[in-house]
């Protein structure tokens, strides 16, 4: 638990929901994680569970369903909701608070925010963000996916792919192009309700890890919404899935530092426990200072998302500090947990022991929300390169 004194950051009221929130995850989470896993899917009653407990809405205003908490308990959520030991929960839970709502409270109606926000704050209903494409994943201003005007309502039609809770969500803030000559002008966003005809989920993607967590290809057959689901301005759409990033790769290395950090635990843990060669691993000179090497990156990883963090909670300009943030996580906990399975021998290849999991599990964090790559060149600009 990250202490008071040392990041004063976190007041007593951030503490007392940490202990309320890992008790739930410790207590009503973690015990299905091998269940979840091989089932490849959490059940839908997580949420509803959780909005119940005000888990959904930590940073929302109360007239929405939120607990109008600050950037402090999005921290905490970030940092105790690995403790579930499944990634692909954290994920699906935080496209929930943190990817697919955010931008419906910045700039959504009143009426939206009833219909779609709240509900989701309360858990009653699945969220998911639409975004990308086949042929347009980093490259947002590529999308392909049409919304055509037709009086008060838009036509979609189009492909979604990598979309997270998507075999299951009730709606998507989904990504679309209304003016196809438009490449950055051209996009908007709109809430786009799953029960709409011509929407068809078309297959469940298997990936090599976060398998808790429903990952699917979406499509759009003259699904027509009414003009009243448009978030915001149309054209303006690429400019607000920009801004709605930048929460997106924050909650990424927040959450990433935190379970590369469970990780370390436990292989310190099993460091201290097994024995070579007459005494336990952690007393070989070797060993040691690996583990050190590992603590040490982590404590970078999180003291850079804390700084980014800050930044972004009292709104100032930080794309720069968060894309920093997410690239060093993605790299140095992928880094850590790799050590970590190398310190666990054989038992580190094997599937009943955690780290395994976690292994695959944190590959993602190199791609998702923007890979490593993508934020070298947002960097890269930001310095004038």
């Amino acid at each position: 638990m990250a202490s008071q004194e040392k990041y004063p950051q976190f007041t007593e009221e951030h503490q007392i929901f940490r202990k309320q929130l890992r008790d739930f995850v410790v207590k009503e989470l973690a015990p299905h994680a091998e269940e979840w896993e091989k089932n490849k899917l959490f059940p839908r009653e997580v949420f509803e569970q959780m909005g119940k407990l005000g888990f959904l809405g930590v940073r929302y205003p109360e007239d929405v369903g939120g607990s109008a908490g600050d950037i402090w308990h999005t921290a905490v959520l970030c940092e105790e909701m690995p403790r579930a030991r499944l990634a692909g929960l954290t994920m699906g839970v935080l496209v929930q608070t943190d990817m697919a709502t955010p931008i419906i409270n910045e700039i959504g109606t009143r009426e939206q925010k009833e219909e779609f926000l709240a509900p989701a704050l309360r858990g009653e209903k699945i969220a998911a963000l639409g975004v990308s494409e086949p042929n347009a994943g980093s490259d947002v201003a590529g999308i392909k996916t049409t919304a055509v005007s037709d009086g008060d309502d838009y036509i979609i039609n189009g492909q979604k792919t990598w979309i997270t809770n998507g075999t299951r969500a009730d709606f998507i803030t989904l990504a679309v192009r209304t003016d196809v000559d438009n490449r950055y002008g051209g996009v908007s966003l709109v809430l786009f309700p799953t029960d709409t005809p011509g929407f068809t989920v078309g297959r469940k993607i298997e990936k090599i890890g976060n398998h808790c967590s429903d990952t699917a290809e979406l499509f759009f057959d003259n699904c027509r919404i009414p003009k009243r689901y448009l978030l915001g301005e149309e054209g303006h759409g690429f400019y607000y899935i920009m801004q709605n990033f930048q929460g997106e790769r924050l909650v990424g290395a927040l959450s990433g530092t935190a379970g590369a950090q469970l990780v370390l635990d436990d292989t310190i843990a099993y460091c201290k426990d097994r024995t070579t060669f007459g005494k336990p691993l952690s007393k070989h000179q070797v060993v040691r200072h690996q583990l050190v090497d590992c603590e040490t990156e982590l404590e970078l990883c999180r003291t850079l998302s804390y700084h980014a963090a800050d930044l972004f909670g009292r709104g100032i300009p930080c794309q720069r500090e968060i894309s920093m943030a997410k690239l060093i996580v993605a790299e140095r906990a992928m880094e850590v947990i790799d050590r970590c399975v190398q310190l666990h021998g054989g038992m580190g290849y094997a599937e009943e022991l955690p780290v395994a999991r976690a292994w695959r599990d944190a590959r993602l964090l190199r791609i998702g929300g923007g890979a490593s790559e993508i934020m070298k060149e947002i960097i890269s600009k930001m310095m004038g390169l």
